[in-house]
């Protein structure tokens, strides 16, 4: 396996041609590496794992870049994926669980109101949700023990019981909240590109308590799951849906 700064390049088995896997920080993307270590030239399906950077913007900015770099050599990705650690709405999604996301949701994009808080959406200005592939999501969570809901991006961290009581009165189905998504998803939907993403859970959303965070577990799970994918990448074919 080659690791370089802010990336790493792995072979995993036959399937989907080019894959790539957007982190936050180098932490997340050498769990997710660990998790293809063993697969190293095994097959045909190339995945790079790149660190993008925290938020929305600057993950956006970097998993664009990438993309466009790829499809200017003559070898474009035919999936992305958005994975890290992130808080987890309880009970549902307990510390260590892996959710993937039905839903790709910026829960914090658009304006408070008198009435409350309206999205982007509804102000007509855009979209502040993606759907990846609904087949893709069910063989990924099948394959992983994985649970399926909407994954938040925000670009601040939930820290209160009241900011998560919102959230999920707004976002019924959330699951997870983390910070990169959105913004992976919007880079992959400019280049026409299927988007995951995959959360392992460190933290409660809610009250900032960081003597209940469990980084190295959630970590350890990211690596888990991600272990489990490679059936799912030699089966699944973007065109096909």
């Amino acid at each position: 396996m080659e690791l370089q700064a802010g990336e790493g390049r792995l072979i995993a088995a036959a399937g989907l041609g080019r894959v790539l896997v957007a982190t936050a920080v180098s932490v997340e993307r050498d769990a997710v590496a660990k998790a293809f270590g063993a697969r190293e030239g095994s097959g045909s399906v190339v995945v790079d794992v790149i660190a993008a950077g925290v938020g929305p913007a600057l993950a956006a900015a970097s998993t664009a870049s990438a993309l466009t770099a790829a499809a200017l050599q003559g070898a474009p990705y035919d999936l992305v994926v958005s994975a890290g650690i992130g808080g987890g709405f309880q009970p549902e999604a307990p510390v260590g669980a892996l959710v993937v996301a039905d839903e790709i949701v910026a829960a914090d994009l658009g304006a408070e109101t008198p009435d409350g808080f309206l999205s982007v959406t509804e102000l007509g200005f855009g979209t502040v949700r993606h759907h990846p592939p609904e087949d893709l999501v069910r063989r990924v969570a099948d394959a992983a023990g994985a649970r399926t809901g909407a994954v938040l991006t925000v670009s601040t961290v939930t820290g209160t019981a009241a900011r998560a009581t919102a959230l999920r009165e707004r976002h019924p189905t959330a699951l997870a909240e983390a910070m990169e998504g959105f913004g992976v998803a919007e880079a992959a939907g400019a280049h026409g590109v299927p988007v995951l993403e995959i959360r392992a859970i460190s933290n409660p959303v809610g009250p900032r308590d960081r003597a209940a965070w469990r980084i190295g577990d959630a970590l350890a799970a990211l690596t888990e799951g991600f272990g489990k994918l490679v059936p799912v990448l030699e089966s699944w074919n973007r065109h096909d849906q």
